[in-house]
């Protein structure tokens, strides 16, 4: 649930410094800037310089989209260098406030869980999953029959599974939950056995080999996960938008012949790239005061098609991408009333 940053082979200090100074330049867009390059700061080693970004956030004037991810963040960070009796304060701040985003409750309770608060962790995994998944009333576990759990909360649920393993708990109806949604071909009992870090010391070759090609299952799909730092995006215009983008701009009408046309567009380009193997998807939405301060930074004319995809690119570096596919049962990303099942999902 972290910011995404590449996985090896990068100067996390110069890259914190550039995003620090695009958030300079776009302060619209600081907080995502700023938290990506915090998480640099942390994997450069300079977690003071880290807590300073998130320091910077707590005290803008700006309002906070993702305020408790920042604080939670904030606290993972302080815990890592010695301030643990600061980072369990802001950890119960966040409890306490009960936010309805999975992100900070994730890395409060792995935060726990990594320094052997097994139990602290268990508790804040399963507030965060009863909270989230039955809302603030008197349910305490999840209906038999009820809806899928979004994909957002699918870490929440794994987090408690893994933990109650450690644990020795019994399975319950959450545990039963975080396996219908587990798509992996090795189950979450297995993955999260506690026992499996023994047959690391085993001296039978085909425990150790069976172990090695789990590992690097794992590490492969964590690799992939962190291997590119924003998402390939696909530029979509709102139809105001798009109206007053081809009335100012005649020859971008070939672009778009229609409203319908471009969102049609979008999702088979889409399904295409995913079908290609091509992960971490993303949609971008344009604006025409923004397009065209990008085109007078590029030293070019918004008349000219070929900025189109750079503009989608440098908006998804800047943060602005919401990821692609949505949840079936959520809204459908053209920002019409059905959900995405519905819609463009159908």
């Amino acid at each position: 649930m972290r910011p995404d940053t590449p996985a090896e082979n990068v100067d996390h200090t110069a890259e914190a410094a550039l995003l620090e100074r695009t958030a300079d330049r776009y302060p619209e867009d600081a907080e995502a800037l700023l938290l990506r390059a915090a998480a640099h700061r942390e994997l450069s080693g300079d977690r003071p310089a880290a807590t300073a970004l998130y320091d910077r956030l707590l005290a803008s004037d700006a309002a906070l989209d993702q305020p408790f991810l920042v604080r939670a963040l904030k606290a993972s960070n302080l815990w890592e260098y010695g301030h643990e009796a600061e980072a369990r304060a802001i950890i119960t701040g966040i409890r306490m406030a009960a936010p309805r985003d999975p992100a900070p409750w994730l890395i409060v309770a792995e935060s726990l869980e990594s320094h052997d608060e097994l139990e602290q962790a268990h508790e804040t995994f399963t507030q965060a999953v009863r909270l989230l998944l039955t809302g603030p009333g008197p349910g305490t576990s999840p209906a038999a029959d009820g809806p899928k759990p979004p994909r957002t909360t699918h870490p929440l649920l794994f987090g408690r599974h893994r933990v109650r393993r450690m644990l020795g708990a019994e399975h319950d109806a959450w545990d039963a939950l975080a396996d219908t949604v587990h798509t992996l071909p090795i189950t979450l009992d297995e993955l999260h056995d506690p026992k499996r870090v023994w047959s690391l010391g085993s001296e039978n070759p085909v425990e150790l080999e069976a172990e090695i090609i789990r590992l690097r299952a794992e590490l492969g799909a964590y690799r992939e996960a962190l291997s590119r730092p924003f998402p390939v995006a696909v530029l979509h215009w709102p139809a105001t938008e798009l109206t007053e983008l081809t009335e100012a701009y005649p020859s971008l009408a070939e672009e778009y012949p229609s409203y319908d046309a471009h969102l049609a567009t979008i999702e088979a380009d889409l399904r295409e790239l995913a079908s290609s193997g091509t992960g971490n998807l993303g949609i971008v939405t344009g604006t025409v005061p923004s397009y065209e301060a990008f085109a007078a930074s590029e030293l070019s004319s918004p008349e000219d098609p070929s900025l189109l995809p750079q503009y989608a690119t440098t908006l998804a570096a800047r943060g602005r991408a919401v990821a692609w596919p949505p949840e079936q049962t959520a809204p459908c990303w053209c920002g019409s009333t059905r959900t995405y099942g519905e819609c463009h999902g159908a």
